[in-house]
This record gives C-alpha cells, sequence and structure tokens, in this order.
C-alpha cells in the first residue's frame, strides 16, 4: 500500500470527486482490487507469498492534528489510528454500510496496538 500526506485543498478535492462531500476529511482509501463487496475482505491466505498491492491511502496532516487536538491524542497516535483506518477499508470493510463491523474490529485492533 501507498500512505500519501496531502493537503487540506487536496484532500477536499478528492472527497468531492471520489465521495461528493464538501471539504476536507481526514482520511481516505482507494483500494486497488475490485473485489471489494459490502462487508466481503480480501482474506490474506496464510502462508501465500505472492505480492498484493492493497490501494493508496491519502492523510491530512492538518486535520489530523486538529482531531488529535480534540480528542487528546498525540499527533504520531492520531496519524497510526488514520492508517489502521485506511487500511481496513483497504480490506473491504465499510463502516457506512456494515452495521458496525469495523468499528468493533477497529476497536480491538487500537486496544491491542496501543492505540486508545
Amino acid at each position: 500500500m501507498t500512505v500519501c500526506l496531502v493537503s487540506d485543498a487536496e484532500i477536499a478535492g478528492m472527497n468531492k470527486a471520489f465521495r461528493k462531500k464538501q471539504g476536507p476529511t481526514d482520511v481516505l482509501s482507494f483500494p486497488a482490487s475490485s473485489r471489494r463487496a459490502g462487508s466481503r475482505r480480501i482474506k490474506p491466505k496464510v502462508g501465500h507469498t505472492e505480492e498484493k498491492f492493497l490501494g493508496d491511502i491519502a492523510i491530512a496532516p492538518a486535520v489530523a492534528k486538529r482531531n488529535a487536538q480534540i480528542y487528546g491524542r498525540t499527533l504520531p497516535v492520531e496519524m497510526k489510528i488514520l492508517i489502521l483506518h485506511g487500511v481496513l477499508h483497504l480490506l473491504g470493510y465499510d463502516h457506512e454500510t456494515d452495521r458496525g463491523e469495523m468499528a468493533r474490529t477497529e476497536k480491538k485492533l487500537r486496544r491491542r496496538l496501543g492505540l486508545a
């Protein structure tokens, strides 16, 4: 996967173009695979050695910094949370349609990774 750090203006443009939403957001994910559908996830095979490009994640550090201040976190922790969130999207999770599955998975992973 690729993680790109972009300006508020750049992510606002992407948000409008790809999600039809106004203004900047903190993170956007662009999966490389067309195998995503609803909450079906791409599951890596155990022992599978073939590399697979998951896609791209765009993060707006300025938005992340503002959110970190709101939530009482450091910027490095906020960035890790956004990368995790983006990776879950690349794996096919969709919090807008999955009835809480992504949120539960993200919460569990954040606890394991010490990203409360």
